[in-house]
C-alpha cells in the first residue's frame, strides 16, 4: 500500500469485544508504515452526531421503536458520511471506523427483528455503493463481552449514560452475534473474523497481519503478508 491511497476499514463486533481499544493499535501500524489514518464512530462521528448517540444510547430510551432506532442510526450515517468518512477519503487517507452500517443490519435488522434484508435494501437505497474495503469483525460469546462492558462501567470506563445496549437481554446479543456471523459467512472478500476471546495483544496481533494481508503491506516482524 503505498502512502496517500484511501481505504476504508471498519471494526465490527458485540459490546466489550475490544474495537476502542484495537483501532487505536491499527491506526499506530498503519501510521508508523507513512500512512494518513482517520479515526471516526458510529454513532457519534460529528457534533451532530454526538447528539443522535446521546439518544440512541441512553438507558432512559429503553421503549424506542425500532423504527426510530434505525432510522436515527441512518440519520447519524448521512451526516458522517457528508462531513467526515467522503472527504477523509478523497484526500486519500484511511479511515477506522468503530462501527457502520454492517452494525445496524445486526442490531436493528436481526436482534430488534426488523429482517437484515430489509436493513441492507434501505441502506442501499439511501447510500447507493457505500460498503468498507475491509471489516474487522472481533467476535466473542455476548456472556463473555457484557461481563467486560460491565465491569469497564462500574470502573468509569464506559460511560452508565451510554449503557442502553449494555441493559439488553442476553438473548437480544446472541441475536447480535449470529447476525455478524451471518454476515461474514455472506462476504467473505470483505470480513475478517477475529477471536476476540482472547488477551489483547493475541488478537492485536490477528489484527495486524489480517490488516497487513489485505493492503499487501508486510506485518510486525517484516515478514511477507
Amino acid at each position: 500500500m503505498s502512502p496517500g491511497k484511501p481505504v476504508f476499514i471498519t471494526f465490527e463486533g458485540g459490546e466489550g469485544a475490544g474495537k476502542t481499544t484495537q483501532i487505536l493499535h491499527v491506526a499506530a501500524f498503519l501510521t508508523d508504515r507513512g500512512q494518513s489514518c482517520i479515526l471516526t464512530r458510529e454513532p457519534g462521528g460529528t457534533d451532530l452526531g454526538r447528539k443522535i448517540r446521546a439518544l440512541l444510547l441512553d438507558p432512559a430510551h429503553v421503549a424506542m421503536d425500532a423504527r426510530t432506532e434505525l432510522l436515527l442510526y441512518m440519520a447519524d450515517r448521512a451526516e458522517h458520511l457528508a462531513r467526515v468518512v467522503r472527504p477523509a477519503l478523497a484526500a486519500g487517507r484511511v479511515v477506522l471506523c468503530d462501527r457502520f452500517f454492517d452494525a445496524t443490519v445486526v442490531y436493528q435488522g436481526a436482534a430488534r427483528g426488523l429482517s437484515m434484508e430489509w436493513a441492507e435494501t434501505l441502506h442501499e437505497l439511501v447510500f447507493p455503493g457505500v460498503r468498507p474495503d475491509l471489516t474487522l469483525l472481533l467476535d466473542l460469546p455476548p456472556e463473555v463481552g457484557l461481563a467486560r462492558a460491565r465491569r469497564q462501567m462500574e470502573k468509569g470506563g464506559r460511560a452508565a449514560r451510554e449503557g442502553r445496549f449494555e441493559n439488553e437481554e442476553l438473548g437480544f446479543h446472541r441475536r447480535v452475534r449470529e447476525g455478524y456471523l451471518e454476515l461474514a459467512r455472506r462476504r467473505p472478500e470483505r470480513f475478517r473474523v477475529i477471536d476476540a476471546g482472547r488477551g489483547e495483544a493475541e488478537v492485536k496481533a490477528d489484527l495486524l497481519r489480517a490488516v497487513a494481508g489485505f493492503l499487501g503491506i508486510p506485518p510486525p516482524g517484516g515478514e511477507a503478508p
